[in-house]
């Protein structure tokens, strides 16, 4: 546990991490290619290595070249594995990779921890099934560890339920390609989180792949295509960058992220319009965002489409004046903790008035007081309120060390924010 020391604050310029999505995202195709790919900036920590590792296991080589990383690619073949893969508590890496055990041989047996056991992926596994992969839940409860036979795959239709986790869909576009007959999808159910559909069509179309689609709910991915292999870079995570812009509005400082812009296809990015309207100065430059906090406002906001960025959002609510609704984001309590319940509990111990609903929060703004704040093992609680102790004095963050998930560096990154 440690405790946040209250402080100046720097007008800075921060630097953070390559995206956590887009590096899962690009590791697996690279994986998937026809020759050496090279990575650059991607993000290492405790989820990104869970799915290199897992990788590693199924047969693909990997080895450091210089700053970034190389990965031969297998051509979307991949060798048996008898032992158990471990993926923690890293649900991108179980469902992802659950979709890329169906290109191998053999039974493949994904598993983590025991909240992992606990987050869904009963639509997934149904969407394999369609096309005669055998893949169960091996306590029959819809839910990992999973066991996933591979060898008879050569594609097909699905119809896919998306309504609780876009990383199904995902999951299954990334193996499209390397099949006889590619997939032809259909979304019955959703989806939720289409950002983060967007970024995986992204390193689709950057690595050669074709595609049709139809918004969100129709995709035909002809099979017999390579991943292109080349260099390729992993921008700056649009989540992290949130923790400094929060850091911003609740201080009144001007903070920098560097290297972030308007353009990317992270949802994320659309949280400096949501402090924008609260009431922030939002600069948009071609080699970064700074956000200036001002004269803080309740809003109510649908963030269906940033979900990861919903407890960085309510420590600002706490600060601002009257309420703040965030709507449609139900799917949050199947993350790593319940971080629609989480958060409110959190912040109620901090005297501030906020109210879980089944598929939001309702957040009044105040004073809020110290307190020692339960992570729950989730990172983004430790670093989201690990923002109010910038204004608080006496709020401590319990097992600190879970920012290893997603940003190792963090807490030397946060202390880079007080005037020396």
């Amino acid at each position: 546990m440690i405790e946040i020391k209250n402080g100046n604050i720097n007008n800075s310029n921060i630097t953070v991490p390559g995206s956590k999505s887009y590096t899962h995202r690009l590791l697996i195709a690279a994986a998937l290619s026809d020759g050496i790919c090279f990575i650059e900036n991607m993000l290492k920590s405790e989820d990104t290595l869970l799915t290199l590792k897992a990788l590693n296991q199924m047969g693909i080589q990997t080895g450091d070249s210089g700053n970034m990383l190389k990965i031969t690619g297998s051509a979307g073949r991949l060798k048996p594995c008898s032992d158990p893969i471990y993926l923690g508590n890293s649900g991108t890496s179980m469902r992802l990779l659950t979709g890329v055990a169906a290109l191998g041989k053999g039974t493949y047996t994904l598993t983590g921890t025991k909240r992992m056991g606990e987050r869904p992926i009963g639509d997934l596994l149904d969407g394999l099934n369609q096309v005669a992969v055998k893949a169960k839940s091996v306590y029959g409860n819809g839910c990992p560890p999973v066991e996933i036979t591979g060898g008879n795959l050569s594609g097909g239709k699905i119809n896919l339920k998306c309504h609780i986790s876009s990383q199904y869909l995902s999951s299954l576009l990334l193996i499209a390609p390397c099949l006889k007959k590619g997939l032809e999808i259909n979304i019955t159910k959703g989806p939720v989180s289409k950002p983060y559909i967007d970024m995986t069509i992204d390193i689709l179309d950057r690595l050669g792949v074709e595609l049709v689609r139809k918004g969100y709910t129709y995709y035909k991915i002809p099979g017999n295509q390579n991943y292109q292999p080349g260099k390729y870079t992993v921008e700056p995570d649009c989540s992290q960058a949130g923790y400094f812009w929060a850091a911003a509005a609740i201080t009144g400082a001007s903070i920098k992220v560097n290297g972030v812009t308007k353009n990317s296809r992270q949802g994320d990015i659309g949280f400096a319009d949501v402090l924008e309207k609260m009431g922030c100065t939002v600069i948009y430059e071609n080699d970064g965002i700074t956000v200036t906090g001002g004269e803080l406002s309740g809003i109510e906001v649908d963030m269906s489409n940033m979900p990861d960025i919903v407890p960085t959002l309510s420590i600002v609510a706490a600060f601002a004046k009257g309420k703040t609704i965030i709507r449609n984001v139900a799917h949050l309590k199947e993350k790593e903790s319940d971080r629609i319940g989480s958060v409110a509990k959190e912040l109620n111990k901090m005297e501030i008035d906020a109210k879980a609903g089944e598929s939001g929060l309702v957040i009044t703004g105040g004073t809020p007081k110290g307190a020692e704040i339960e992570t729950y093992d989730d990172h983004r609680m430790a670093m989201s309120f690990s923002i109010a102790g910038l204004v608080v004095p006496k709020v401590y963050i319990k097992n600190e060390n879970c920012v290893d998930k997603s940003f190792p560096n963090y807490w030397e990154v946060f202390g880079g924010l007080y005037q020396s």
